[in-house]
């Protein structure tokens, strides 16, 4: 897969040096020369100049790539530059870095960005999961805004325990796409047995997360 991150911050060094490690192609944008010269991404291949520039991105070879991550520090080059790779060049997914939680509501379809990383409502989350046992804890919103990434971990006196996945009335717009069970996830079956500890990851419509967890309380 081909990845073209702009931003070659610590943001966009830390993605690409993931990616890379995976055998992916990556592409850092940044219209500072000296970033190249204080990156360790050697391997990755480079570009400068200014993502918002069509002439920058023409130049870049976006047909060619899957996936277009804008993880500058500034919100409005992430919009500009998802709009650009979305409607001119038809890039089938595209990341956008939200740095002020002021702007998360931009960050969907209309400015082109399919994934809206929102990193301190991200961290918000993964401290909320700590202490909020028992309760729904959204980690990401996708696509339009109408779709969120979801976590339940189980509590040692939740009513589901026990109970199969399948046997359970899950609401219409949710599913359950993952469990975490001693740090090892499964995929998880209509056959599965909830246990205390289980972290449960759901794909759901944000309109349904009254239902979901609802649904996760109940005890009939």
């Amino acid at each position: 897969m081909k990845v073209a991150i702009v931003g070659a911050g610590s943001v966009g060094s830390s993605i690409a040096r993931e990616l890379m490690s995976h055998g992916h192609t990556v592409l850092l944008i940044d219209e500072k020369p000296e970033s190249m010269g204080r990156s360790d991404l050697s391997d990755a291949e480079w570009l400068i100049g200014d993502a918002c520039e069509l002439t920058v991105l023409q130049a870049a070879g976006l047909d060619d790539t899957d996936v277009v991550v804008s993880a500058t520090g500034d919100d409005k080059v992430n919009l500009v530059v998802s709009l650009l790779a979305k409607s001119e060049f038809g890039i089938g997914r595209t990341v956008g870095r939200v740095n002020n939680p002021k702007n998360d509501w931009m960050f969907n379809d209309s400015w082109g960005v399919d994934v809206a990383v929102n990193t301190p409502r991200l961290m918000t989350a993964l401290v909320e999961e700590a202490v909020e046992i028992g309760d729904l804890v959204r980690l990401l919103t996708l696509r339009t805004g109408e779709t969120s990434m979801v976590e339940f971990t189980v509590p040692s006196d939740s009513p589901i325990i026990g109970k199969t996945l399948g046997s359970l009335h899950w609401p219409e717009d949710s599913a359950v796409v993952a469990l975490l069970r001693d740090e090892v996830p499964i995929v998880p079956s209509a056959d599965d047995v909830v246990e205390a500890g289980d972290e449960m990851f759901f794909i759901t419509a944000i309109a349904a997360e009254d239902e979901l967890r609802a649904t996760l309380r109940a005890t009939d």
